[in-house]
C-alpha cells in the first residue's frame, strides 16, 4: 500500500490563497529531513522541499481568495487538497487508485477516490503529511513573496497574509490589499 499524505498551508491569513499538496514518498525517502513545516526552518524547508520534488511523487495546488471568501477556507483547504491529488496522478500516470490510502491533516478528508483517514497533528507524525506539509508552505510563501512585489505596502514578506498587528493596520489606514479575503475580519 502507498500512502499519500495530504496538508495545507494558509487557513488561518487574512489574504492571498490556500495552497495544499499530495505526496507519496518512496521506501528509500531519507525521512530524517522531515518535520512539520513550522518546525523546520526556512532554510531546511527548500531543502527539503527539492528532495521531495525530485523523489516522491507529489501534487501541488492552489485557491485563491475570492473562491475562499465564495465556499469558506475550510471547503476551499479541502478543494486545494483534491486538485493537489489530480496534480500527483496527472504528473504520475503509473500510480493506481487501488493501491493508495490517503492520511490527512486535521478532522476532514478532502474528496478524492480513496480510502482516506483524517488525523489532527498528523503532519508531525506521518512523513508522507509532513512532506505535503512543506511543499503547500513553500510553495505559499514563495506566493507570498512574489505578492510583496507586486503591494509592498502590505508587507506580506514579513507576514505572509497572516493576521499580524501590522497587517491589521495597514488595511484599517488605505483599504484592504486586492488579494485580501474579505470574509475574514481584519
Amino acid at each position: 500500500m502507498l500512502y499519500a499524505g495530504f496538508d495545507e498551508a494558509g487557513r488561518g491569513p487574512l489574504a492571498g490563497p490556500v495552497c495544499a499538496a499530495a505526496v507519496i514518498l518512496p521506501d528509500d525517502f531519507p525521512v530524517e529531513i522531515l518535520n512539520d513545516s513550522k518546525k523546520l526552518s526556512e532554510k531546511k524547508r527548500a531543502a527539503a522541499e527539492s528532495v521531495i520534488k525530485e523523489k516522491a511523487f507529489w501534487g501541488i495546488a492552489m485557491v485563491d481568495h475570492k473562491k475562499i471568501d465564495e465556499i469558506n477556507i475550510l471547503e476551499a483547504s479541502m478543494l486545494a487538497m483534491k486538485l493537489a491529488f489530480e496534480d500527483m496522478l496527472k504528473k504520475s500516470p503509473e500510480l493506481k487508485l487501488e493501491e493508495i490510502s490517503g492520511i490527512t491533516d486535521g478532522t476532514r478528508c478532502p474528496d478524492v477516490p480513496i480510502e482516506c483517514r483524517c488525523e489532527p497533528k498528523a503532519d508531525g507524525k506521518y512523513p508522507c503529511v509532513m512532506a505535503a506539509s512543506i511543499l503547500a508552505k513553500t510553495c505559499r510563501d514563495r506566493l507570498m513573496l512574489e505578492m510583496d512585489k507586486k503591494y509592498p505596502e502590505y508587507g506580506y514578506a514579513k507576514h505572509k497574509g497572516y493576521p499580524t498587528k501590522a497587517h491589521r493596520e495597514i488595511c484599517h489606514k488605505i483599504g484592504p490589499s486586492p488579494i485580501q479575503r474579505l470574509t475574514f475580519k481584519y
